[in-house]
Parts: structure tokens; C-alpha cells; sequence
């Protein structure tokens, strides 16, 4: 989760939400995503919520923020009332692999015990590949999670060091056939394109590999330079060179047409699957507004057209929950046209693209020009992306908002 939160108004202490978000709950789609705060290293370009052993010295551990998050599930549980069986859980970092198949093994069943599951649920955890193993994803795969998405980035050493990722670079692919050894169906690797430095064969090398280790679903995101980070200030010091726009582009152009090659197909901008099974179910319930109740520190949750979110710190989260408090530091009550609007953000990205009864008259116009310009593609009623709309996504969302 990002390391930044906005403003909002205040929480009550027993963290209750308002009855019109309370309706319907159950007969949307309902996720839980839980972020655990741990990292062995920092990446330089990285700006989450996370924090090393050094950041937080005594003031937290994973024991204290596994109580937390029971305690956490157990009032979400109790604000729902009726609280339905999760249909996705995403477990993310921060490093979840830190905590090993038995500190995951807890924390689904402290999902279990405070919501349960919907049958056929998706259970995911983000990996780092240097602290997984074989017995590894044996466990987590008893324990019963069903996907497994690993940080790759790059295939190329340079690259890597320029991002200040740890791993060897063979080690994503060695893993990723672990966790098919071990009886998961769906792996997922992450890219990260245009890192200063990477050359157009860096990233071929870098598809190769991920190809080569017979994954069902890849991302693949251009290099964001984010304030406040190591990435940030070598940037500011002329150490490194800003990522150039074209350079993104032209990367782009090659991770689609490698893995459309391979029998991938797009379903969102920047991600990639061989099915309708191996797209990540959690991250769709995103892009399509469902409701979801992010745990720990940082955390987002969106129920009902109320956004909320978490006390950053650890210890400051842990503590909060210990005294029967909710952590939630503040929360936003969406209005209907702030929904309309993410829906135009965040659905237009999908490749079934956007109903064109959500946007307004003048926003109707604007579709049509984009047409035009051969950013989305002829429409009867639903707004879907060109090859090069997916280039200009979020220009083609500022026209439509006009």
C-alpha cells in the first residue's frame, strides 16, 4: 500500500460504519486484503508501508502484528454484523514470505475464524523469491492458499541493483517452478520496465525467463519514480536519468507483443493472463469497485462508497487495537459522482472496457473523438481501449472526465 494517506474525516473508536454502507453487504462481492509491514531490505524505488528490522527496532514484531490483525478481522467481523465468507484474500507487504508458511498459515486462519471463506475462494500472497523454498509453497499450499504472485522485476543483474533488488537473477524462475511442484495452478511473476539503464534485450532476457517458468499470469509495470525515495534522490542528483517517456512506450509495445505471442492476453493495462481463471480475482474486485477490508498497518478498505484507512506504524496499529480501538486513522464518504468517477479510472483500464451510460453527455463526445484518434475502438455501448489507448490510458481517462 502506498506510504501516503489522505485527509478524511474522523473514525468513531469502535470503527462503525454508516447504515447506507452497511446495505447490501454480502450481495456485493467481498475481498480482504492483508498487508504485513515487514521487509528485509528497502528498494530504492519502493514508497509503501514498509518497514525493516532496523526501522522499527523493539517497538514491533510479527507476533504483535498477528495479535493485531486478530483482533482487527474480529471487529470488521463485528462492524459487518453478518460479516460474508471472503471470495478473495490478497496477502501483501511489505515481504509476506518473512513470516514463512507457518506465520501464513496463521493468518489465514485468523481470516477463516473471522469471516470464512466463499467456496472456490482465491487466496493469494505476495513472495519475495529469496525467502521461499520448496517446503515453502508445500506449506502455503496446504495451509490453503490457491496463488502465488513473486517479485521477478528484471532478469538482468545491472537492472536489479539499479532497483536495489536483492535476488539473484535466475531465482524468480527456480521459484516459480516450485510453486507449480508444489500444486499451484497460479503463478504470477511481476516486471518492472525502464529502470535507467535496462536495454531493449534486458527486457526481452527478462520475458524469456518468465516464459520459461510456465507462469499463467504476469505484471509488468513501468518504473514510477516516487517522492521521498532512494530511486528519487539519485534521480535529484543526476546520478541516474529520469525513465524517458518513449523508452516506456516502446517497452510496452515489446512485454505485450511477447507475451500476446506466448497466448497471454491482456485483461487491464498492465496485466496479463493465459485465462479467464488465471486473472487475479482480487484485483478485479478492485478495478470494478466491490468491497474489500484492508487489514494492518496502512491498510485501505472500501465498503459501501466509504473508503477508509489504517494508522500507519506498526506499534502505533497493534496498540490501538490492544485498547479495543479501531485503527482506522480517517475515512471518505464517496459521493455518486466520486464513484462515477473512479469507475471511469478504473474500469476503463479493463479489456471489457467501460459502459458508456456511466459517462456524462460531454464525456460522450470526448468518446467519440477518442474513436477518432484511434484510442478506443468503435463503440455501440461500452468505451474499450486501442493498442494505443492502452499507451495513453490515463490521457484517455482526463478526456472523458472533462
Amino acid at each position: 500500500m502506498p506510504s501516503a494517506l489522505p485527509e478524511g474525516e474522523p473514525v468513531p473508536a469502535d470503527g462503525s460504519l454508516p447504515p447506507s454502507a452497511l446495505a447490501g453487504v454480502g450481495s456485493r462481492p467481498f475481498g480482504i486484503y492483508v498487508h504485513v509491514p515487514f521487509c528485509a531490505t528497502r528498494c530504492g524505488y519502493c514508497d509503501f508501508n514498509t518497514y525493516t528490522p532496523g526501522e522499527l527496532g523493539t517497538s514491533a514484531s510479527p507476533q504483535s502484528w498477528l495479535e493485531g490483525l486478530r483482533r482487527e478481522l474480529d471487529l470488521a467481523a463485528a462492524v459487518l454484523g453478518s460479516p460474508p465468507p471472503a471470495e478473495t484474500v490478497f496477502v501483501g507487504g511489505g515481504t509476506p514470505s518473512l513470516l514463512g508458511a507457518s506465520g501464513l498459515t496463521d493468518v489465514l486462519d485468523a481470516v477463516r475464524h473471522s469471516f470464512g471463506l466463499a467456496p472456490g475462494a482465491e487466496v493469494t500472497t505476495e513472495s519475495n523469491p529469496e525467502s521461499t523454498s520448496p517446503e515453502f509453497f508445500a506449506g502455503i499450499r496446504e495451509a490453503g492458499y490457491t496463488r502465488v504472485s513473486l517479485g521477478m522485476q528484471s532478469a538482468a543483474r545491472h537492472v536489479l541493483r539499479v532497483l536495489d533488488r536483492k535476488h539473484t537473477p535466475g531465482r524468480p524462475v527456480d521459484a516459480a517452478r516450485e510453486a507449480r511442484t508444489a500444486g499451484f495452478e497460479h503463478v504470477n511473476l511481476d516486471l518492472i520496465y525502464g529502470t535507467p539503464g535496462e536495454r531493449p534485450d534486458d527486457l526481452a532476457a527478462s520475458l524469456d525467463a518468465v516464459l520459461a517458468a510456465g507462469v499463467d499470469h504476469v505484471s509488468a509495470y513501468a518504473l514510477i519514480v516516487e517522492d521521498g525515495t532512494g530511486l528519487a534522490r539519485r534521480i535529484r542528483r543526476g546520478d541516474l536519468p529520469m525513465p524517458d517517456d518513449d523508452v516506456l512506450a516502446s517497452s510496452y509495445e515489446l512485454v505485450d507483443s511477447v507475451l500476446g505471442g506466448a497466448g497471454f492476453s491482456w485483461y487491464e493495462v498492465s496485466n496479463w493472463a493465459t485465462s479467464a481463471q488465471a486473472r487475479c480475482r482480487h484485483n478485479v474486485l478492485y478495478w470494478k469497485g466491490a468491497d474489500w477490508w484492508g487489514f494492518g498497518p496502512g491498510a485501505h478498505s472500501h465498503v459501501g462508497g466509504v473508503r477508509f484507512w489504517n494508522v500507519k506504524h506498526p506499534a502505533r496499529y497493534s496498540a490501538l487495537l490492544a485498547e479495543g480501538q479501531s485503527p482506522a486513522a480517517g475515512r471518505e464518504l464517496l459521493s455518486a459522482e466520486d464513484r462515477r468517477v473512479e469507475r471511469v479510472l478504473l474500469e476503463l483500464r479493463l479489456a471489457e472496457g467501460l459502459p458508456m451510460d456511466v459517462l456524462d453527455s460531454a464525456g460522450r463526445e470526448e468518446a467519440k473523438q477518442a474513436v477518432a484518434d484511434g484510442l478506443l475502438e468503435p463503440f455501440d455501448d461500452r468505451c474499450v481501449l486501442t493498442d494505443r489507448g492502452r499507451l495513453l490510458a490515463d490521457a484517455v481517462v482526463r478526456r472523458l472526465l472533462p
